[in-house]
C-alpha cells in the first residue's frame, strides 16, 4: 500500500484525507513543518507522496519542501493553499514542487495528482526541473490571477527559470507574453545582468541581422565601425525576441543556430562568436 504524508494545520484538512483516502493508501499526517519533518526522518523510505500546505506556523511548506527535496529530490510534493498568488506558485515550481493545488479542491482532481504523483515516484523520475544550487530571487514582476489556468502558468515559469534552455512563449497579443520573460528572467539566476525586449517586427529586414548579431566595418554601405550587435550584448543575461515569427528566414535560420548551440558571426565576419 503506497504511503502519502499530508501535512496541513487545519485538522479538517487532515482528516479529509484520511476518511477519503485511508482504504486506498496508508495516511500519515502533521499538523506543521517540525512535525512533518520529524515524520519524514522517520519513514523517508517508505512515503510515495507528500501534500503540503504553504502557510503553517513555524516552518513554511516552502522551507519544508527544500528540506525534502535536499534528501529526495525525486520525492513528489503537492503544495496546497488556499492563499494563491503567482510568486508562490513560481517559487513552489522552481523548488521542485509536483503539482500546485488551490483549495477547496475536488476528490477527482487529488485522485488524478495522487495517481500521477505515485506512478512518478514508482519510476523515481523527476517530473520537474529542481536545482538546490539556484538562490532564491526576490519579488519583482506581479502576475494577477488565481485561476487554474494562471497557476499553470506561473508553474511552468518556475520550471524555466532553473533551466538554461531557450523558451517559446505563445499567446495573442496583449495577453503578456513580455511578462512572463521578464518574470522567468527575475526569477533565474541570470537576474541582475542583462535583460534586452527586442521587437522583431519593428526592425526593417535590411538591418535586423546587423541588429541582433553585430556587423563590421565596411559590411554594407554605411557601416563606418564595428556594431555589437543584441546577443553580444546581453552575454549571460536574457534576450527576449518579440514577434519572432516576423523575422525574414534567412535571420530566423541564424537565431536558430544561436539557441542550438549558441554561436553565430557578425556581419561581414567569419569569426564565430560563442554567446
Amino acid at each position: 500500500m503506497n504511503t502519502l504524508l499530508v501535512v496541513d494545520d487545519e485538522k479538517s484538512v487532515r482528516y479529509s484525507f484520511t476518511s477519503m483516502f485511508e482504504d486506498e493508501y496508508r495516511i500519515l499526517t502533521a499538523g506543521d513543518g517540525s512535525e512533518a519533518l520529524e515524520i519524514f526522518e522517520r519513514e523517508s523510505d517508505n512515503i510515495d507522496v507528500v501534500f503540503l500546505d504553504v502557510r503553517m506556523p513555524g516552518l513554511s511548506g516552502i522551507d519544508v519542501l527544500k528540506k525534502i527535496k535536499g534528501q529526495r529530490p525525486n520525492l513528489p510534493v503537492v503544495i496546497m493553499t488556499a492563499f494563491s498568488d503567482s510568486d508562490t506558485a513560481i517559487e513552489a515550481m522552481k523548488e521542485g514542487a509536483f503539482d500546485y493545488l488551490i483549495k477547496p479542491f475536488y476528490d477527482d482532481r487529488l485522485k488524478e495528482v495522487i495517481e500521477k504523483a505515485i506512478a512518478s515516484s514508482r519510476l523515481q523520475h523527476a517530473a520537474y526541473l529542481y536545482d538546490e544550487k539556484v538562490s532564491h530571487a526576490a519579488k519583482a514582476e506581479t502576475i494577477v490571477g488565481k485561476s487554474r489556468a494562471i497557476v499553470e502558468v506561473c508553474k511552468l515559469i518556475g520550471q524555466a527559470a532553473v533551466s538554461d534552455v531557450p523558451v517559446l512563449i505563445s499567446g495573442e497579443s496583449g495577453t503578456g507574453k513580455e511578462l512572463v520573460a521578464r518574470a522567468i528572467y527575475n526569477y533565474s539566476s541570470r537576474k541582475g545582468r542583462t535583460f534586452l525586449a527586442v521587437n522583431c517586427a519593428a526592425l526593417p529586414e535590411g538591418i535586423i541581422e546587423s541588429e541582433l548579431f553585430g556587423s563590421e566595418k565596411g559590411a554594407f554601405t554605411g557601416a563606418e565601425q564595428r556594431r555589437i550587435g543584441r546577443f553580444e550584448q546581453c552575454d549571460g543575461g536574457v534576450i527576449f525576441l518579440d514577434e519572432v515569427a516576423d523575422m525574414s528566414l534567412p535571420a530566423q535560420a541564424k537565431v536558430l543556430r544561436v539557441l542550438q548551440d549558441g554561436s553565430f558571426e557578425r556581419v561581414g565576419s567569419n569569426s564565430t562568436i560563442k554567446t
